[in-house]
């Protein structure tokens, strides 16, 4: 059994993207330890770039918010799911600073072994998620993880709109797939 932490990058409740999240975790739950963690939730400054805590004990940051929070859930975790809706090309800017907050030593003792990508797109342009990819597949190599799975869905730009959409069943077979 793994423990898989999903981050949800959307402030819209119940949206599409919280809706594949739910699908992913519901075929997840079947066989794994799940937590769902809405960002929209945390307080997450973004990173400063200020490289203290590459100095600090413990690597800790300097700044004192709901990283905090976070930081032990996602070291725990053997699987971690990214889950976004595309704003202007690239992952929601409440998931991107919780993703350049993990800067840090601190992430070179976590257990996490895989990555999972959910993403929904408004637009239904061929390119619309190329610049995600390209970053996710970075940070796949930065960290040598293994690319457990992605999840990509155009079109869906209304509240809902994703309900019925095969998208739903695929993040649920991706999840109980793990």
């Amino acid at each position: 059994m793994s423990n898989i932490i999903i981050l949800t990058g959307s402030v819209r409740r119940n949206g599409n993207t919280d809706l594949l999240a739910k699908a992913f975790a519901d075929g997840a739950k079947l066989h794994h330890h799940v937590e769902t963690l809405s960002i929209a939730d945390y307080h997450v400054y973004p990173c400063m770039g200020c490289n203290a805590c590459f100095q600090r004990e413990g690597n800790t940051c300097v700044q004192q918010d709901d990283m905090q929070k976070l930081y032990p859930k996602l070291a725990a975790a053997d699987v971690i799911v990214l889950a976004t809706p595309v704003y202007f090309y690239g992952v929601s800017a409440q998931l991107k600073a919780v993703i350049d907050r993990l800067h840090t030593p601190m992430r070179n003792t976590f257990q996490v072994k895989k990555l999972v990508l959910l993403a929904v797109a408004g637009a239904e342009l061929p390119a619309v998620f190329d610049a995600i990819l390209t970053q996710y597949q970075l940070v796949l190599d930065f960290f040598h993880l293994e690319n457990a799975g992605t999840v990509l869905v155009r079109g869906v730009r209304e509240m809902g709109a994703i309900e019925g959409n095969l998208a739903l069943d695929e993040a649920y077979t991706l999840g109980q797939s793990l």
